[in-house]
């Protein structure tokens, strides 16, 4: 707990922000802590969280309506587009509903919302002067676009043995293991993608678009330059070189495209029946947005401690990010 002194400015910033400082949530920990990370675990894998969501939409998809790999072995027109208007439809479900039910109905009114603000209009920072409008034609065009570019490279990699695969009966215990991994190997990847982004020259002519959202929405997570989706899924590329099954790149796709707009909903949890329920955005995040150069990773890994640029989310935290944002501007 921070003193009172520390609490009041940042009640003054914020409509809601959790307990502070920030705990170490990060599992990367040393000494190591097994009943932290059997916790995590739990929360995580054993509980029907975001990611087990996703897990169970990626076995659905993979079932009944993305192409087959044998589909996949020549590029043709109908199963390009078949899989560009299945993440189309995802992304409009995820985001769309999001927007709609927080921003649109207020169903949560402004419990746990970090910023007290509505979403930008009437400004022409935003294409067509909205925030929303500017984040959506960004997010469903480049974002969709290089999304479905993505994954139908792997998969025809896949289909045609340039790209390793695997199956649940060849090695199961990898295949448990590797849908566990892929989220802290997305973490990982994000951080220094991310680093690379906020040096100047790619931060003024790609990623400050992104950072337009000071205030964020669900949509948001995904409305980037072009130039940043192509580095930012990068990740997805991970699938040409380690063996996966295509569950794994489906669930892979929903948590760097749709899984954005839950990350960035500017809420930290769902309510329902005023219990939380689904944990969405985090404050970590959030202080980026705020304040750019910290916290550039997540908060299951350990970078932004290990590197100097983690805010704990408490007043001196924030006179310690302008300082540094100060000596790296000068």
């Amino acid at each position: 707990m921070t003193g009172n002194n520390s609490k009041e400015p940042m009640s003054r910033e914020w409509n809601y922000f959790p307990e502070l400082p920030l705990p170490n949530t990060s599992i990367f920990r040393w000494p190591p802590d097994p009943g932290f990370l059997a916790r995590w675990i739990v929360r995580n894998w054993l509980t029907l969280s975001e990611r087990v969501m996703m897990v169970i939409l990626a076995v659905a998809l993979w079932v009944f309506a993305y192409p087959s790999l044998a589909t996949a072995k020549s590029f043709s027109f109908s199963w390009i587009a078949q899989t560009w208007a299945i993440n189309m439809g995802l992304t409009i479900a995820v985001a769309g509903g999001l927007h709609w039910y927080f921003y649109m109905q207020r169903g949560q009114a402004r419990r746990l919302k970090f910023d007290r603000r509505d979403q930008a209009k009437n400004n022409r920072l935003w294409k067509f002067s909205d925030q929303v409008r500017d984040n959506l034609f960004w997010s469903l065009t480049s974002g969709v676009g290089q999304i479905t570019a993505f994954q139908v490279v792997t998969m025809w990699l896949m289909a045609n043995g340039y790209a390793p695969t695997l199956s649940f009966a060849q090695n199961p215990v990898w295949f448990v293991l590797a849908l566990i991994l892929l989220p802290i190997w997305s973490a990982f990847h994000f951080y220094w993608v991310h680093r690379l982004l906020h040096v100047p020259f790619f931060y003024r002519h790609f990623h400050s678009l992104h950072h337009r959202n000071v205030n964020i929405g669900p949509w948001s997570g995904l409305a980037m330059h072009p130039v940043e989706h192509f580095i930012y899924l990068t990740s997805l590329m991970i699938h040409w070189i380690v063996p996966t099954h295509p569950i794994h790149l489906f669930f892979h796709v929903i948590y760097q495209g749709p899984g954005a707009a839950m990350t960035h909903t500017g809420y930290e949890d769902l309510l329902i029946r005023d219990k939380r329920r689904l944990k969405l955005g985090t404050f970590y995040h959030q202080l980026h947005h705020r304040f750019y150069e910290c916290n550039y990773g997540n908060q299951e890994m350990p970078w932004d401690r290990w590197f100097g640029t983690f805010h704990d989310g408490t007043a001196e935290g924030t006179d310690a990010t302008k300082e540094r944002r100060k000596r790296m501007y000068q």
